[in-house]
């Protein structure tokens, strides 16, 4: 059987197929495999394993075990020397145009938040700053004359109002009293006058007749004198009494006339007295006027207070002042030049707020999460750093270029993509190694 000849010496001899006398308790059709090489090669294994000594046995166990624990190891992280430190460098510009006149930086120079940096010239500034304040005070002082303008203008109309609808009461009064006064004038006593003159009249004409019918008698003597004279006394008597009701009647008359012209002097009085009504009535619209001019200047002081926020804004921007701790770099402003809004004097690079940029194969990254320990040599010294992973980005950085691949020209070839990874680094205790950004590093992540 082939399987003797590869037995090793001192093993037993592989289990032979029982004689055919002896009944046997495999199926026919597994007797072929139980003689096969495989079985032949794993019971040749355990007799050499068995014939091993302990210490040969102890030893292969621990070098299975580190075997196993290098696996681990190196199948629990991923690498890469495509990563580089990085930093938020903030650059400094002004908002304000003007001349440098003091600076207070150099290059490399170390500054802390706060620190003033360059100071543009502020006497222009502060001239806007003083013509401000002089515009706001000149509005409060208008807003202030229109609200005081409201309450005279209120109490003004009112009264004006009250004394016109008064004096409009009274000739209204006074006319309605005229009228009746004409009416009283022109129906009553002219009226009995007139009748008095028609009486007195009808009396005389009588007592005239008998005057004129009694004297011829007289010369005859058919009447005496005495009726004579009794007669003639009733005539004289009825023509004075006729001539007093005609002088009474054109009394009446002047009365009437007097009243007529009483009461068209009362009705003019209270057109008059309705007009003036009618016009403070009118003034009584100056009131929401006032209120609207009140409106007006305090909008104008409000209006003022912002150009005078603004003239301050621009005074405090001739200070130009560092928004962050760091370290001075790409300074390009120099003493009495002048500069413009927008312009670059230098960049701050904050050195304590350093992280590494790792650009991963796409393929590394299956167990890469936020929140695993990485280790970051660097380079430069030659050192390693501990760090965490922060995030990672939302695109590859193929796509984030200015001019990101267009796949679908038909020109493509599948390259393996890179994806950015941000990582924190813990900051040495040796002041010496200080990470400054384009530093080429490189960065192991661990998965596990």
């Amino acid at each position: 059987m082939s399987s003797s000849s590869s037995t090793p010496p001192g093993s037993p001899p592989p289990a032979s197929t029982p004689p055919a006398s002896q009944p046997s308790a495999v199926p026919a059709a597994a007797a072929p495999q139980a003689s096969s090489p495989a079985t032949a090669a794993f019971v040749s294994w355990r007799q050499w394993l068995q014939n091993l000594s302990p210490a040969v046995k102890g030893a292969f166990i621990v070098l299975l075990i580190l075997i196993l624990v290098v696996l681990y190891y190196f199948s629990g992280r991923v690498t890469t020397d495509d990563a580089q430190v990085d930093a938020h460098i903030t650059a400094i510009a002004p908002q304000v145009p003007g001349y440098a006149v003091q600076l207070f930086i150099n290059d490399n120079t170390p500054v802390q938040e706060g620190d003033l940096l360059v100071q543009v010239d502020p006497r222009t500034y502060q001239a806007e700053v003083d013509q401000a304040k002089a515009n706001l005070d000149f509005a409060e002082a208008q807003a202030n004359s229109a609200k005081l303008q409201i309450g005279l203008t209120r109490q003004t109309t009112t009264h004006g109002t009250n004394g016109a609808a008064a004096q409009k009461n009274s000739d209204a009064a006074d006319y309605a009293s005229s009228q009746a006064q004409l009416e009283q004038s022109a129906t009553a006593n002219l009226q009995v006058a007139e009748s008095n003159v028609v009486a007195k009249k009808a009396t005389n004409d009588r007592a005239q007749s008998d005057l004129q019918r009694y004297t011829p008698l007289l010369s005859t003597d058919d009447v005496s004198k005495f009726q004579y004279d009794a007669v003639d006394a009733t005539a004289r008597v009825a023509k004075s009494e006729l001539e007093a009701a005609q002088q009474q009647l054109s009394a009446a008359q002047q009365s009437v006339t007097i009243a007529r012209a009483n009461t068209q002097s009362s009705q003019a009085r209270l057109s008059r007295s309705e007009s003036q009504f009618m016009q403070t009535k009118a003034q009584e619209q100056q009131v929401p006027i006032a209120e609207a001019t009140y409106a007006s200047a305090l909008a104008t002081v409000e209006r003022a207070k912002a150009a005078l926020q603004q003239a301050e804004l621009n005074l405090a921007y001739t200070h130009i002042t560092a928004p962050i701790t760091g370290q001075v770099t790409q300074k390009s402003v120099d003493l009495g030049q002048y500069v413009s809004p927008g312009q670059l004097l230098c960049t701050i690079v904050p050195l304590d707020k350093v992280y590494i940029t790792a650009n991963f194969k796409e393929t590394q990254m299956d167990h890469v999460a936020p929140g695993q320990r990485a280790r970051i040599h660097v380079d430069t010294y030659g050192k390693d750093f501990e760090g965490t992973v922060d995030s990672i980005a939302g695109a590859t950085g193929s796509q984030q270029a200015l001019l990101p691949p267009q796949n679908a020209t038909g020109n493509f070839i599948k390259v393996i993509q890179r994806i950015p990874v941000k990582i924190f680094v813990k900051p040495d205790k040796d002041s010496r190694f200080v990470l400054r950004p384009g530093m080429n590093v490189e960065a192991t992540i661990y998965t596990h």
